[in-house]
């Protein structure tokens, strides 16, 4: 089995990296906190010590950071992935990023006699928990079929895309849906509190018909529930919305209902609710209607 090299463990990375520890896999971790580190440390791993130094310990090198800033930094700047990258290796980028910046990427680790994926990731926490996460894949066919054994300890829907940046593209339309879903359901629920019929009857008269999601069933609920302990942070599906927007400005595309989620997510922010879950879409709109659902 390869070695693996996983840097970022957070809310996402720690239970993707326990998988592969648990799977047998030698693995070196790092974090910009230790307490994650600690803990995959008591179930097998090995604690790294800097980016380039986890490369030089590794076949595979994976990477679970918050924005592309972080990824440039990680992989391209000093101490980096690729200072301490051996020929041979595969760097695999399951963040979600800019496309731009996942190709720059897979030019530089190409350069260096490696290869690179990029492989962003869709389902949440409880999907990284619960190794079922969809993934998606740019890069090389021969190096997706290196990777695959290594997405099944993680992951169930498993698609290559097509090359360098085309993962990121499709997380990027995968992001928009859940964003523009999340406030439809919001509408939803909410006209139908505020007309004076039970949102929970109608939800469930909902899911039994075309209007039927995930979406719909999951964070309906939550917004019912008030729940909105995170699964995925508002201010992270606001970045990723910016990610959306920006790509769709590089090839000269308006999504109008994308950036109109994109605008209540901003709002959720500046109330200071950026930490909550996405589901807390729904108090924005409250909050323009001054009517609480629940």
């Amino acid at each position: 089995m390869e070695r693996i090299g996983f840097i970022g463990l957070g809310i996402m990375g720690k239970p993707m990296a326990t998988h592969l520890v648990k799977a047998g896999y030698a693995l070196t971790v790092l974090d910009r906190t230790p307490e994650p580190v600690n803990e995959l440390v008591t179930v097998g791993a090995q604690a790294g010590h800097s980016p380039a130094a986890v490369a030089a310990e590794s076949d595979i090198v994976i990477t679970m950071l918050p924005d592309s800033p972080d990824v440039e930094e990680v992989i391209l700047g000093r101490n980096g992935v690729l200072e301490g990258l051996r020929a041979g290796s595969l760097v695999i980028d399951m963040s979600t990023i800019l496309p731009s910046v996942s190709r720059r990427v897979a030019e530089a680790t190409r350069a260096a006699g490696a290869d690179a994926l990029d492989a962003p990731v869709s389902g949440g926490q409880v999907g990284a928990q619960n190794a079922t996460l969809s993934i998606m894949v740019g890069g090389s066919a021969a190096a997706f079929e290196r990777a695959r054994p290594v997405f099944e300890r993680m992951g169930k829907n498993i698609v290559h895309i097509g090359e360098a940046g085309a993962g990121q593209v499709a997380k990027a339309a995968n992001q928009i849906v859940v964003g523009v879903t999340i406030a439809a359901v919001s509408e939803a629920l909410l006209l139908a509190a505020k007309a004076g019929v039970d949102p929970a009857r109608v939800r469930e008269a909902l899911l039994g018909g075309f209007a039927q999601s995930r979406i719909l069933d999951l964070h309906g609920n939550r917004m019912l529930q008030r729940n909105f302990q995170p699964g995925f942070k508002v201010k992270l599906h606001r970045k990723d919305l910016g990610i959306s927007l920006q790509t769709a400005r590089e090839v000269g595309l308006a999504l109008p209902a994308t950036a109109g989620v994109a605008e209540l997510m901003n709002a959720l922010i500046a109330q200071g609710g950026g930490e909550l879950d996405h589901s807390a879409l729904v108090t924005v709109l409250e909050k323009l209607a001054d009517f609480r659902m629940g």
